[in-house]
């Protein structure tokens, strides 16, 4: 089991790094991300041995249609230490995490990244940690993101936090889970869109991200990437109580449309098998996501026991 799982870090390190190269695109490291946090998942959370198995299991036949075939992993001898692959990596984010790109994909790829090399005690040529880091890289001077409720990217863009947002501050972690769940409990209704569900879901992997950042001994980036992540929670609020009708909203997206609807709610929690034995291919694990977006609730679940209507709302996230 143990040697499976450390193929999900393998592998899905080797589907980041090619990921430019093989689609000539930002995503395809979705599904590498997908991998390592399903790994991650299951080694940090108390699941049933049925539930581990079904989580690990379902993140390697993701990897089977989208990740990239490894022969073998890079021996000692060709593999670039461990200490300089983080800073490479780390001088990545260095250079994009101060702003809001596509909503801290950057910031994921590259923490998960961090995370699964400091796991493995180092991993990658040369050549792969380069890929990595510059696919972190490209992100520089991108939208903030493509789908948004009452505002638009240029609005975004020139938007600036000030004292009336009542944002706490954050300086440390515990404080950023805090932060993140009380915001997903405020949500009075779910929508099922990219501008709704799935940006309220990176709110948790992007803070998460964070998150990591700070655990693994990067803080100036934890707090360099706090700004822009606030930028997105307080875009995300003008679709938090009201109506998402045409009456009511604007929408900026490619693949949204009013008037939306409510998401579906999951009747089963991600640590319980009956979540698994839905089909999840049929959906092509939602990119990554079904790993991604439960990794990231339960690691801010464990800073503060999430009340009630907070474990009802992740429902509306994962169905």
């Amino acid at each position: 089991m143990a040697h499976l799982d450390r193929r999900l870090l393998e592998e899905g390190l080797a589907t980041i790094a090619s990921s430019r190269e093989r689609t000539g695109d930002l995503w395809h490291a979705h599904y590498g991300a997908g991998a390592i946090a399903a790994y991650f998942w299951v080694r940090e959370n108390r699941l049933t041995a049925l539930a581990a198995g079904s989580v690990t299991a379902e993140a390697k036949a993701m990897l089977r249609q989208h990740g990239t075939h490894i022969s073998h992993t890079a021996s000692p001898s060709e593999r670039m230490p461990l200490e300089e692959a983080e800073a490479r990596i780390a001088d990545a984010l260095e250079h994009t995490i101060g702003e809001l790109y596509w909503v801290g994909h950057q910031v994921i790829y590259g923490a998960i990244s961090l995370k699964a090399i400091r796991e493995l005690e180092g991993w990658g040529t040369v050549e792969e940690i380069e890929q990595i880091a510059q696919l972190i890289e490209s992100f520089e001077r991108t939208i903030p993101g493509r789908s948004w409720v009452n505002t638009t990217v240029k609005e975004i863009r020139l938007m600036q936090l000030d004292e009336n947002d009542n944002f706490p501050e954050i300086l440390h972690p515990i404080q950023l889970s805090q932060f993140i769940l009380e915001e997903l409990g405020a949500f009075r209704t779910i929508y099922q869109a990219e501008v709704h569900h799935d940006l309220i879901g990176h709110m948790l992997t992007y803070g998460h991200a964070l998150n990591m950042l700070y655990e693994l001994g990067y803080q100036a980036l934890f707090y360099k990437g706090i700004p822009p992540f606030l930028k997105m929670v307080k875009a995300l609020r003008l679709s938090r109580d009201i109506d998402l009708t045409p009456e009511a909203a604007t929408l900026q997206s490619p693949v949204d449309m009013l008037p939306l609807e409510q998401a579906e709610r999951s009747r089963a929690l991600p640590h319980e098998l009956e979540y698994w034995l839905t089909d999840r291919r049929c959906r092509d694990w939602y990119g990554g996501h079904i790993f991604k977006f439960p990794f990231s609730f339960y690691h801010h679940a464990k800073h503060e026991e999430p009340m009630p209507e907070i474990w009802e709302n992740f429902r509306y996230i994962i169905a």
